[in-house]
């Protein structure tokens, strides 16, 4: 058992800690080739809208409860891969995703970030293509998968990606 993990290579999936960015992540075919790898689950909190817009300020409150509401969602994402024969660690951040994401890999020593990015114009679409995917690519500390959801329907038969 030693030596398999040992062999084991560290891989970081990432999502946008929303329901929808998770499940769309969690769809990947690509996860299939993960079995034996150690694997962590990153969901990443965006910068509260007010602090973004400059309204300044957010009240704790709001803040904790959402972050308490993304805890919960990485635990259930631990919890589906695991049920798929995926053993996984969860964490969460918050901030600008890239940063954040480059921080856990490079914590982590991951040799791959894998992400998800679905062909829409969603919110996570847009939090990806806008300029998350781009800055990841040229910004990671190792290698980065971008599976790339071209139909919901075939997702949801599981026939592809």
């Amino acid at each position: 058992m030693r030596r398999e993990e040992e062999r084991a290579v560290v891989v970081l999936l990432a999502y946008d800690a929303t329901r929808e960015g998770q499940e769309l992540l969690l769809r990947a075919p690509e996860l299939a080739w993960l079995s034996d790898e150690q694997i962590h689950l990153l969901g990443v909190m965006p910068i509260p809208a007010g602090l973004f817009l400059g309204e300044g300020h957010v009240p704790a409150e709001v803040v904790e409860e959402e972050r308490a509401q993304a805890q919960l969602l990485v635990e259930e994402g631990v919890a589906a891969l695991g049920r798929r024969g995926l053993a996984a660690v969860g964490h969460l951040a918050s901030g600008e995703p890239v940063e954040e994401i480059c921080l856990a890999a490079r914590e982590l020593r991951a040799a791959l970030i894998v992400v998800r990015h679905p062909k829409r114009r969603s919110f996570a679409a847009r939090w990806w293509k806008g300029w998350v995917g781009a800055s990841l690519l040229e910004h990671a500390p190792c290698n980065v998968l971008i599976s790339v959801s071209t139909s919901s329907a075939l997702e949801s038969r599981g026939d592809g990606a």
